[in-house]
């Protein structure tokens, strides 16, 4: 099919551009103008590239009752997210190529996005010893985390960035120092001593980064932090572009949009990890990405039942849905002028993208049609049982979101319109 989107609103991350436009598709991909089959008109709302979402929990094997690859798929879809990045913390962890090929037929079969597996750093995500980097890297693996048990044997670790570095494989690491992490449910401070919470410093995040900053002075290896989400990480982030390590960092939705005071009376959907941070805090994190300090922002999408939610705060399980709260959600930074569009998709589509060395998350000639069509401005509350997700734990049940999606297109196919028969 040859089609045109014609009265769009085209955002360009690459180009840093907002303006009336037309855009033309070929076999799926962008191309130059030609005759067309049909004819999209877009309304005057925003075309922009889809997000690429780094991070995205996807419960199989294992816990297929929180979230299966098609309803994945289908929030993603609802979100404007047309590729998504899995994490490996499933049960059993993908630290074999067998898993690894288990996932990639599942996701070819019920997902309707691209889906690009994560691979364990370490055997069962132990810290003991490393993967087969190279045999998952053949088998189809973007990169390599052990999620959010940090490998606390240095010498292990130094071991597993010397040999990625090796074979050019990227490394995604989550920099809390443990010790200090242990126990701890909400950040530290006059909050968590007012709710009787057990705190974790700031400081465990500055601790848990100037570690691994040091292994990369060492090994030179690619590295990308899953989450930098405190002031105090910030300097220690900057110095280590400055000196040339190839070191990028994230950020979730939620810790750029809420802060710890929405905890309120104990509420768990607002449990994640790390922890809502200070006020101070979130406000220093979103200048780092509009500076482009922090180059990404994902959902950190970590379905979680409603067992294992409604407990006491410190036993509930962290973590909150985002796949289709991720772009309005991150619309608030444009609401608030934090940032304009261009910038803000810088972020969430064209940064991931270049990280992973993916060809989407752009409007130009030759890239995939993976392409979100939305309005920024329309407004709806949020119902978290309308939600595509199976697990339903999202912060923002309730709230007031601002950007809704029209349509999404993956390979200049409209897969919003499957939606509707899910």
């Amino acid at each position: 099919m040859r089609l045109y989107f014609k009265n769009a609103r085209l955002i360009d991350p690459e180009t840093g551009t907002d303006g009336l436009g037309g855009l033309f598709v070929v076999d799926g991909l962008i191309s130059d103008p030609v005759d067309v089959d049909e004819v999209i008109d877009c309304g005057g709302k925003c075309l922009a590239p889809g997000i690429v979402d780094i991070g995205v929990k996807v419960s199989e094997p294992g816990e297929r009752h929180k979230e299966s690859f098609a309803s994945a798929g289908r929030a993603a879809i609802s979100g404007g997210i047309t590729t998504i990045v899995t994490r490996p913390d499933t049960d059993p962890a993908i630290d074999t190529p067998e898993t690894l090929e288990f996932i990639e037929r599942r996701a070819s079969i019920d997902a309707a996005v691209n889906v690009l597996p994560m691979a364990a750093l370490t055997k069962n995500r132990l810290g003991r010893e490393m993967t087969e980097i190279g045999f998952l890297l053949d088998a189809g693996a973007v990169a390599f985390t052990d999620c959010d048990r940090v490998v606390t044997d240095t010498k292990i670790f130094s071991r597993v960035l010397t040999y990625a570095h090796s074979l050019g494989a990227l490394v995604i690491g989550h920099v809390q120092e443990p010790g200090l992490s242990e126990g701890g449910s909400v950040t530290s401070g006059k909050f968590a001593t007012l709710r009787g919470l057990a705190g974790i410093s700031p400081m465990a995040e500055r601790m848990g980064l100037d570690r691994d900053i040091a292994l990369l002075e060492m090994t030179g290896a690619s590295y990308h932090v899953d989450q930098i989400t405190t002031a105090r990480a910030l300097p220690a982030l900057e110095r280590a572009k400055a000196n040339g390590l190839d070191i990028t960092a994230g950020v979730g939705v939620h810790h750029l949009t809420l802060n710890e005071l929405d905890v309120a009376d104990y509420r768990t959907f607002f449990k994640l990890k790390p922890p809502l941070r200070s006020e101070d805090d979130r406000l220093a994190v979103v200048e780092a990405v509009a500076s482009g300090l922090i180059d990404i922002i994902c959902s950190m999408h970590t379905p979680q039942d409603e067992e294992s939610k409604r407990l006491p705060y410190e036993e509930a399980a962290s973590g909150a849905v985002a796949l289709e709260t991720l772009l309005p959600a991150a619309l608030r930074l444009v609401h608030a002028g934090h940032m304009d569009l261009p910038h803000l998709f810088r972020a969430l589509a064209l940064n991931p993208a270049n990280r992973l060395g993916l060809q989407c998350g752009r409007l130009s000639v030759g890239a995939p049609a993976d392409l979100v069509l939305f309005d920024p401005n329309a407004s709806y509350r949020l119902d978290r049982f309308a939600l595509f997700s199976k697990s339903k734990n999202t912060p923002f049940d309730g709230a007031i979101l601002q950007g809704k999606i029209i349509a999404t297109y993956v390979g200049g196919v409209n897969k919003t319109k499957g939606l509707a028969n899910a």
